[in-house]
């Protein structure tokens, strides 16, 4: 893997190459999905009738308010919940169980404490046999390079820090190369600038394998629009899809001067037009 741009000097560098996605067929697809959790204290419908098709290729943010079932998707999707109703497929087939194709990165890091940086980073390749243990190392010490942790390759979970924990979680994933890779806000605990950066990295690993997969939960509005092809809109609980926002601002993309382009207030107060009437009239759940 190449860099695509490099950034010596600290400030955002042009790409050093055109890019455009090639959206392919459909990878994911939900058809009047639902699920409904059940308790002593009663159900609770947490998504309801969600249709929803992401292609080869294409970069899906998702944005809603809290609680609205934005995760729930996500394992769906994954295989750690069933749909209660509904349908899901995966390259057109219907999908049951977890599905090893797709990597997945959760809010929480969920690193083994008992192995180091290094052999968390390439704790799936191992498992999967890709690579010989030096070929293998080699690929994890360039990503902890790209995300700012060489030197750290053999510390422990509690000699980390919670964000830099996260950067191992993610580059841990991003390894293997799965073929579709779902993020759930993966750097609420980053501090800005670290944000900056692992967004870059983003658009650098899409720039490199471009017939990669992702879905991106964020609270935040401005990295829904920056990483996003589209940016799709759950409504309050029970969730739904309640609008897919097209964001066409081109490729490359510079994520430290894109919210300087003419269209970027336009695609964000529409996308906040849709989420604030949910939050308004939504449940508060």
């Amino acid at each position: 893997m190449s860099m695509a741009r490099t950034n010596a000097g600290g400030g955002a560098a042009a790409p050093d190459r055109a890019f455009q996605p090639s959206i392919g067929q459909p990878v994911i697809e939900l058809k009047g999905v639902d699920r409904v959790f059940h308790s002593d204290r009663g159900e609770i419908v947490a998504l309801k009738g969600i249709d929803l098709t992401v292609c080869e290729g294409e970069f899906v943010t998702v944005v809603g308010p809290s609680g609205c079932g934005k995760s729930t998707v996500l394992n769906v999707i994954v295989g750690l919940l069933d749909p209660s109703a509904g349908e899901k497929f995966y390259k057109g087939k219907p999908s049951r169980g977890v599905n090893r194709n797709i990597g997945y990165v959760t809010q929480a890091d969920n690193l083994f404490p008992w192995r180091t940086v290094i052999e968390n980073v390439t704790f799936g390749l191992e498992v999967r046999g890709i690579g010989n243990r030096s070929e293998r190392e080699d690929r994890g010490r360039e990503l902890l390079k790209r995300v700012g942790l060489d030197g750290f390759e053999n510390h422990y979970r509690h000699e980390l820090s919670g964000g830099m924990r996260q950067r191992v979680n993610i580059v841990r994933t991003l390894a293997y190369e799965p073929e579709v890779i779902l993020l759930d806000e993966p750097f609420g605990p980053l501090d800005a600038q670290t944000r900056l950066n692992l967004q870059d990295l983003l658009m650098q690993l899409r720039e490199e394998r471009p017939e990669t997969t992702f879905m991106f939960i964020t609270h935040d509005l401005a990295e829904a629009i920056t990483l996003g092809d589209r940016c799709a809109v759950m409504s309050a609980r029970p969730g739904r899809i309640r609008e897919v926002v097209e964001v066409p601002l081109g490729h490359p993309r510079d994520v430290y001067t894109i919210n300087t382009h003419s269209d970027f207030r336009r695609l964000f107060d529409e996308v906040w037009e849709h989420l604030a009437e949910e939050m308004r009239g939504g449940d508060g759940g």
